[in-house]
C-alpha cells in the first residue's frame, strides 16, 4: 500500500514527525505461563546430544515475521504511527536451497481517533487504511502512547505470523516439517500439529525456581533439558517444551544461545526430543551474523528475515546521521 496517507494527514493539519523507534529484538515470551509440570523426568534433567541421530526431515518451511514502525505525525500529544508488518515462510528440501512458498504484508495506522481533527479523521477514512486504536488512557499521555503503539505493532505481526502458518498446515507434506520462529501456544492448529515446532528466542516467562532454574539456566552447549508441561492460564494451549543450549554460555550471560522449543503435547514428542535437537543445533551453521541475536538465531530464520527486509519499505529504516537541527551553515 502507498503511504499517501501519510501525507494527506499532514495535509489536514497534523504536525508532521519523524521518530523512528530502536530496532525490536523480536516478540517476548509469553508471561502468562507460570510454572511447568514434568514429563519426561520427575524434575528438571539434562540431556546429552552426544551420539544421538539428528532428525533428518525431508523439507523443512521455516517461519518468521519483521516489523517497522515510525511515528509520522503528532495531533497535539497523540501520535500517528505507520506500521508495516510481514511475514514469510522459506522450503528448504534436500538441495539445501530455500524458496519462498507464502508470504504476507500489512500496513496499518495505530492512533487515537478521537483525539485527531476532523478533517484528519476524514483524510484517514478516504486513504483505506486500517486503523488501530490506543486505548485513551495511553492517548492522553505521551510517555504511555509510544509502547502502547509498539504493543500493537507486535500483536499485528504475531496475528499475521500465526495466519499465514495456518494456512501452511493444510498442504504441509508428510515428511515436511515448519518451525516457526516464536510460540505455539497462542493457536489451537499449530499446537496441536506433530510436525510444527516453535523456537523462542527470548526468555520474558519463568518455569522454574532453585535449582532447577539454575540447571536451565547454565545448561551446557550441545544439551537439552527434560521435556515439561508449561502451567498455563487463560486461553493458551497445551504444549510440551524444553530448553537447547546452541553454544557455550561461559564468558558470556546465561541467556547465550539459549532456545526455548515447543511441540505438541504428546509421548512422540518425549520420543523425539533428543533428535528434533540435534537436528536444531546443525542449524547453527552458517552463523547468522551480522545480526546482534546470532547466537540463538538458526540461519534458516536469519536467511528469512534477511528476505523480508529486502522487501520492506525503506522509509521506515532509521535515516543515518545525526538528529541534531540543520542550521544552514
Amino acid at each position: 500500500m502507498s503511504h499517501s496517507w501519510v501525507d494527506a494527514i499532514l495535509a489536514a493539519g497534523v504536525v508532521p514527525a519523524s521518530y523512528v523507534p530502536e530496532a525490536s529484538v523480536g516478540r517476548t515470551d509469553l508471561e502468562e505461563f507460570t510454572g511447568a509440570d514434568p514429563v519426561e523426568d520427575p524434575e528438571l534433567r539434562v540431556h546429552s546430544l552426544d551420539g544421538v541421530r539428528a532428525l533428518a526431515p525431508a523439507a523443512v518451511g521455516f517461519l518468521d515475521g519483521i516489523e517497522q514502525w515510525r511515528v509520522v505525525g503528532y495531533a497535539g500529544v497523540t501520535p500517528i504511527v505507520r506500521a508495516y508488518v510481514a511475514a514469510a515462510i522459506r522450503l528448504r528440501r534436500t538441495d539445501r536451497r530455500p524458496r519462498t512458498i507464502g508470504e504476507d504484508a500489512d500496513e496499518l495506522a495505530i492512533t487515537r481517533l478521537d483525539r485527531l481533527p476532523d478533517a484528519a479523521r476524514e483524510a484517514l477514512e478516504r486513504a483505506g487504511v486500517r486503523v488501530v486504536e490506543i486505548s485513551a488512557d495511553d492517548a492522553g499521555q505521551p510517555a504511555r502512547a509510544l509502547p502502547a503503539a509498539r504493543i500493537e505493532v507486535q500483536k499485528a505481526r504475531a496475528a499475521l505470523e500465526r495466519r499465514l502458518a495456518e494456512r501452511r498446515l493444510s498442504g504441509l507434506g508428510s515428511d515436511e516439517w515448519l518451525v516457526v520462529d516464536g510460540v505455539l501456544s497462542d493457536s489451537s492448529a499449530l499446537s496441536a500439529h506433530p510436525r510444527v515446532l516453535g523456537v523462542v528466542k527470548s526468555h520474558g516467562a519463568e518455569y522454574f525456581a532453585g535449582p532447577e532454574l539454575e540447571r536451565a539456566l547454565t545448561l551446557p552447549a550441545v544439551r537439552r533439558t527434560s521435556v515439561f508441561r508449561p502451567k498455563s492460564r487463560g486461553a493458551r494451549r497445551d504444549i510440551y517444551s524444553w530448553y537447547l543450549r546452541l553454544w557455550p554460555w561461559e564468558g558470556n550471560d546465561l541467556l547465550y544461545g539459549l532456545l526455548r522449543v515447543e511441540a505438541r503435547a504428546h509421548p512422540e514428542t518425549v520420543a523425539r526430543a533428543s533428535g528434533i535437537s540435534a537436528w536444531l543445533t546443525a542449524e547453527r551453521a552458517p552463523l547468522a551474523t551480522p545480526d546482534r541475536r546470532w547466537d540463538r538465531l538458526l540461519y534458516p530464520i536469519h536467511d528469512v528475515e534477511t528476505y523480508l527486509r529486502a522487501r520492506a519499505p525503506r522509509d521506515l529504516l532509521p535515516a543515518p546521521g545525526s538528529r541534531l537541527p540543520r542550521t544552514g551553515t
